[in-house]
């Protein structure tokens, strides 16, 4: 049986981040638990062609290690991947991982103030803190459409691409539309002799103003680190101005939503494809997606996209409502990820044995988005209503580490055994989240930001740079301590 003072839940940018965060601390008793047998999180899984970051590189990395030798401005998944993995060895964590580990289940002990997990392998590790760090968007949604098991050629999610698959000269369909769709499809038409794009919903298209860095830029970042701080900052800015714009004066949105109908009137000639590519809700209520060759693939001659509704799967291919049987000899589902879906399957106990699942029915919930009254010691990393409309998720997640390590050196004090967040103060700040997004626009429609209650458990409603000034203290005043008994 291990024992360790903190136990970290993967390895993508959030694990990684928080074991960074105490390591410079000089708090180096962690040990980081990974089911796959390398560091990478979504990273290392989405291998789908095309998959790439819509946040500019130079933000979408941790703000102490910024990279000059990006080979591009929206890096791909290859490089960023690349990036987190050199990260990893730059600040020694690998003694401290334990790969091919996969968590199922965790239970808090009162009685000597430790978190019990266990693996599948059925290992048991004993810690002071417990940090589950999985992430919003890992777990691939299937689509429950009837007929899926008789299909007779290959079908894949997206994130578990089947690369085994020739698509040359193949007809191939895609279902759905959104953030992995729009990368993945442009690179499926080059190959395919036909594709089919079934559509729910048009995605807001913007143009990605994407560049291919220099060595003469790359030296410069290198030797000069202002210039690509400098970068880093106008990106910020201009990621908290679409934040502004959507969660306190929509109309703002209304340059954005110009500049898309631009978009497709350039790329789209058709009109009557045109309209099927035309949002019927407003900017920003769902995902915008950023792209330069979506529209212009979906408008090549052999391309179709299809808006009625899917009724089945067919051994041959996929059914609509109309009674149209639409041939294919691979299905690629780009159907997205269970966000609302916290910790997917980990089971989790708290005080009394009370489970999370039953904490969180209606709707996922924690104060400042990392902790939950009755799961003492327990910090979730990029948990509820801490996602982003715009701006980069690493930026929060530095936070949320320094908010951790702050517990952490609360909790290596002998005289304290657990901390445990009063249900007041999660209750108010909840109420006051959910209030400020009941007047954004993601409640204006039906997204993965959305519970089915219209509860909006993934988005954090304000400012980064709020945020950052909430956590930036951790309040005694805001928890429950016990002493060792």
């Amino acid at each position: 049986m291990g024992k360790t003072s903190v136990l970290i839940v993967g390895t993508g940018f959030g694990g990684v981040g928080t074991a960074i965060e105490l390591k410079r601390a000089g708090f180096d008793e962690f040990t980081i638990l990974e089911s796959a047998d390398e560091p990478g999180g979504v990273w290392r899984e989405n291998t789908y062609p095309g998959a790439g970051c819509d946040i500019p590189s130079p933000l979408y990395s941790f703000s102490y290690e910024p990279n000059p030798d990006w080979p591009k401005r929206f890096s791909l998944q290859p490089d960023i991947h690349s990036y987190l993995k050199r990260v990893v060895r730059r600040y020694g964590l690998e003694p401290h991982i334990r790969f091919g580990t996969r968590v199922t289940s965790a239970s808090f002990d009162e009685e000597r103030g430790l978190w019990r997990v266990e693996t599948a392998g059925g290992e048991t590790f004993e810690a002071t803190v417990f940090v589950p760090a999985v992430g919003q968007l890992s777990r691939p949604v299937q689509p429950d459409i009837p007929g899926q098991d008789t299909f007779e050629g290959p079908s894949f999610h997206s994130a578990r691409w089947d690369h085994d698959v020739d698509l040359r000269g193949k007809k191939v369909a895609v279902i759905g539309t959104g953030a992995s769709a729009i990368q993945f499809v442009p690179e499926v038409q080059r190959q395919a002799g036909e594709l089919t794009v079934f559509q729910r919903t048009a995605p807001y298209i913007m143009a990605k103003r994407d560049t291919h860095y220099r060595r003469w830029q790359q030296r410069l970042f290198r030797h000069l680190p202002a210039t690509q701080l400098l970068g880093r900052l106008r990106i910020f800015l201009l990621a908290e101005y679409a934040t502004y714009a959507m969660t306190k004066h929509p109309f703002l949105a209304k340059v954005f939503e110009l500049r898309t109908a631009q978009l497709r009137r350039r790329h789209i000639k058709d009109r009557a494809l045109r309209e099927k590519l035309t949002p019927d809700y407003p900017l920003g209520c769902k995902r915008i997606l950023f792209t330069n060759d979506y529209l212009p693939a979906l408008a090549r001659h052999n391309v179709a996209v299809e808006t009625r509704h899917i009724s089945a799967i067919t051994p041959s291919g996929v059914l609509t409502e109309d009674g149209v049987e639409h041939e294919a000899d691979v299905i690629v589902y780009g159907t997205g990820f269970a966000a609302t879906d916290f910790l997917g399957e980990l089971k989790v106990e708290g005080l009394g044995g009370r489970a999370l699942s039953d904490a969180w029915k209606g709707g996922a919930r924690a104060y400042l988005g990392m902790t939950v009254p009755g799961f003492p010691n327990l910090f979730c990393v990029y948990g509820p209503n801490t996602n982003l409309g715009a701006g980069s998720i690493i930026y929060m997640i530095e936070r949320q580490a320094r908010y951790i390590r702050q517990a952490v050196e609360h909790l290596s004090r002998p005289e304290v055994s657990y901390m445990d967040v009063v249900p007041e103060v999660e209750q108010r700040y909840d109420e006051e989240v959910q209030r400020r997004l009941g007047r954004s626009v993601w409640t204006t429609c039906v997204s993965w930001y959305r519970q089915e209650n219209g509860r909006v458990s993934t988005n954090w409603p304000g400012l980064v740079t709020e945020y950052d000034r909430r956590t930036k203290t951790l309040d005694l005043g805001d928890y429950r301590t016990a002493g060792p008994r």
